[in-house]
């Protein structure tokens, strides 16, 4: 195969790559702002509190971290599995499980809000991430409208 997804035409195939190949580095930069701010929480936790009060909110902290990784986990699998895709893969097919973004992880905003700024906007980021690729997904299954000129053309075509 030439690369080319037997679905998509080619420019549509480019704009999929441009747009696959941006969010791919979004997320992994994302992915490892999520990773420092996450380990500096939990040290910064650890030194300041020692009461019931503390140690909840370091269980919210490590539960929240693993939603945020996960979810960072499912965009980037998602990014990499439409990378192999586009690329002509053939193990990499519409159908996979891989192909869908799924349903999202959502944080548990009663418990964020008493985070610090850093941790709460990469939460924030990342469930915005997901809400971009699942609607990217939606608008890519999609069945394609045809053009005013193919549509013209189509009219012509059946009256001949």
């Amino acid at each position: 195969m030439n690369g080319a997804h037997p679905i998509l035409p080619q420019n549509g195939l480019t704009v999929q790559r441009a747009q696959v190949e941006n969010l791919y580095v979004e997320a992994m930069v994302l992915a490892d702002e999520a990773h420092t701010a996450f380990a500096a929480a939990r040290d910064l936790s650890r030194v300041a509190t020692g009461d019931a009060q503390g140690s909840l909110l370091q269980i919210g902290l490590a539960c929240e971290s693993l939603k945020t990784t996960t979810r960072l986990m499912h965009i980037i699998a998602w990014l990499l599995h439409r990378r192999a895709m586009i690329a002509g893969d053939a193990g990499a097919g519409p159908n996979d499980s891989a192909a869908r973004i799924g349903e999202p992880v959502t944080a548990d905003w009663e418990i964020c809000i008493q985070f610090e700024s850093p941790v709460r906007r990469i939460i924030a980021a990342s469930e915005r991430l997901f809400e971009r690729i699942a609607a990217i997904e939606a608008g890519w299954e999609a069945p394609v409208a045809a053009t005013p000129v193919q549509a013209m053309l189509a009219r012509l075509e059946a009256r001949l």
